[in-house]
């Protein structure tokens, strides 16, 4: 097996990722801090019980989070050079354009000497308006009772929505007496604590020597900032400002013209707030509050040159994703009758991606997609080629939707349990046919699954997820004959291929966390019959076994009590071997 960090370039380099999503006024976070890097031509598996957030991580890579979902936190690097090089015509408007930007700039470098002390400035007017409210503690618990509140309504509502208004009319009174109740202590609540909001605020203001020594403060510090403001911003000053105007028509310039103007706006703006600060005017993470960082390269007469730093995670316009999904990251789902157009011939939905993709006439398209057809094993395919989904059997509807996904020639093709609905004998053509099709486009399979039988025949790396996180990595050998963490242990020994004759199937006891809460230490640890008191109290560090194996439990700590891993998996390599024909 290659050694991936030196061998392979980074294709999707993921840090640090939060996901959550509101759900009846309270947040669910289902990604909860996933690093993780995919690299080219690699097959990884992403494994874990029914709601771990395997389909959700991979949703985020293609901009197919459900409307309530939101990327929190964190990075997603797609690091694609042809996406990412970027050309802009430099004609008279935006030659204009960028010495305009450029002044405004020069103008903003002047800001620079005095960050230190507008910092102060801002932390001081931040005391003051602090004392006015309320803690953030104070704040935190009292939006914490709303929300719950407002939970237990919402659940009082939909209890009642289900009630027949004939026979159940006393428990329909009932209810209605608790929401009416739930809905005055809201008010009560709210009432309560704006009320100590206006104290707060008339204290402050009624109390003289505070003020006096407030405004001393801050008319010094005005002072100062004035005078350290006053001078030209220095020449590596205006050179810096010279590349990054440039930058920043750069990041704008795939854009329509009142787009482009908005965007500029928007730059400006946070490229300011940074100069005041003392930031970094120049860091992704100022761009990315607005628009894809474009890095200037060079530039002819007639062009800028720049490349693209392409944070999946901070996509703010839907144009974007179109030249992104489809095209560059593919999804094949799990049932073909959902991902198909059952009214629409098969030809018909393939030629439409085509087209939309790549340059290129119908009767092109047409002949690309029998070509297709021929790879993904139909067939005749000129012949069905007009035929509609319900005239294909499952097997042959997945490997049309399989067609379509490739009919672009993506980078990463994620493959969301493409094989659960399928019988077992057309499992193993699909997934032969991924493995086959993969050394021919050379693309990255990111492939969700929570049957093992399919992660030991398709995957050269292993993630297990649990709870929204990752909690063991590794290539596929060492995740399945030396397992590290107790819920790898655990799924692996629930394999029915690993039962002997006349015993009982283990299974997992308990159930996973519930997201709404936060969770204090491991996740696993009240299901895990190996639990340390330390997994309870905090959360364990990813521990290194190899360079390319980790594990995220307290059991790999030096200090840790030796622990053998279950008798059922101590030899699973010869059992493995026979049982998915390895």
């Amino acid at each position: 097996m290659e050694n991936y960090t030196n061998d392979r370039k980074v294709l999707l380099s993921i840090k640090d990722l939060e996901v959550k999503f509101r759900v009846r006024g309270r947040i669910l976070t289902a990604i909860r801090g996933i690093s993780l890097d995919i690299y080219e031509n690699e097959s990884i598996a992403i494994v874990g019980e029914s709601g771990s957030g395997k389909s959700v991580f991979t949703k985020t890579f293609a901009g197919m989070l459900d409307s309530n979902g939101f990327i929190d936190n964190g990075s997603i690097i797609f690091n694609d050079d042809e996406l990412a090089d970027t050309h802009v015509r430099l004609g008279g408007t935006a030659r204009s354009t960028i010495a305009n930007v450029q002044k405004k700039l020069d103008g903003y470098s002047r800001l620079e000497p005095g960050a230190e002390t507008f910092r102060k400035m801002v932390e001081l007017k931040a005391e003051r308006k602090r004392k006015m409210s309320v803690s953030e503690e104070e704040r935190q618990a009292h939006e914490e009772k709303v929300q719950d509140l407002q939970f237990k309504r919402a659940e009082s509502f939909n209890l009642r929505q289900t009630l027949d208004s004939r026979s159940d009319k006393a428990r329909i009174k009932e209810l209605s007496r608790e929401i009416k109740g739930l809905e005055n202590e809201i008010k009560r609540t709210e009432k309560e604590f704006q009320a100590k909001v206006k104290a707060n605020a008339a204290a402050v203001k009624n109390d003289g020597a505070y003020n006096a020594g407030y405004n001393k403060r801050m008319e010094a510090l005005k002072a100062q900032y004035a005078k350290e403001t006053a001078p030209e911003p220095s020449q590596q000053a205006k050179k810096r400002n010279e590349v990054l105007a440039k930058e920043i028509y750069l990041s704008v310039g795939r854009y329509p013209f009142h787009r482009r103007v908005q965007l500029i706006r928007g730059l400006l703006k946070v490229v300011k707030k940074a100069m005041e600060l003392g930031e970094d005017p120049m860091s992704d993470q100022i761009f990315d509050q607005v628009v894809f960082r474009v890095r200037y390269l060079d530039e002819t007469a007639d062009a800028l040159h720049g490349t693209c730093v392409l944070n999946l995670a901070n996509v703010k316009f839907a144009g974007d994703w179109g030249q992104i999904r489809g095209r560059r990251i593919a999804t094949v789902f799990q049932d073909p009758m959902t991902s198909l157009n059952p009214i629409i011939t098969i030809g018909k939905q393939i030629t439409s991606i085509i087209l939309k993709h790549q340059n290129c006439t119908e009767a092109e398209a047409r002949a690309r997609a029998i070509e297709l057809m021929h790879k993904v094993g139909i067939p005749n395919a000129e012949a069905r080629f007009d035929d509609y989904p319900f005239q294909y059997s499952g097997g042959m509807r997945q490997r049309i939707v399989i067609a379509i996904a490739l009919s672009c020639q993506p980078k990463i093709l994620i493959c969301d349990e493409p094989t659960t609905a399928l019988d077992v004998t057309i499992q193993a053509q699909i997934i032969k046919l991924l493995k086959d099709l993969q050394r021919e486009f050379n693309y990255t399979i990111v492939f969700i699954t929570h049957d093992l039988g399919v992660v030991a025949n398709v995957a050269d790396r292993v993630a297990v997820l649990y709870a929204g996180q990752i909690v063991e990595l590794g290539q596929v050998e060492e995740v399945f004959y030396d397992p590290r963490h107790p819920y790898t242990w655990a799924l692996l020994s629930s394999l029915p291929q690993l039962a002997q004759r006349n015993t009982k199937l283990y299974s997992i006891t308990g159930t996973p966390p519930s997201l709404y809460n936060q969770i204090v230490g491991d996740p696993f640890a009240p299901r895990n019959p190996y639990c340390l008191k330390l997994d309870t109290l905090m959360e364990p560090p990813m521990f290194p076994v190899t360079e390319t194996h980790f594990a995220k439990t307290w059991l790999l700590d030096p200090r840790a009590p030796k622990i053998e891993k279950p008798e059922m998996i101590q030899d699973i390599h010869e059992k493995l071997m026979q049982a998915f024909n390895i």
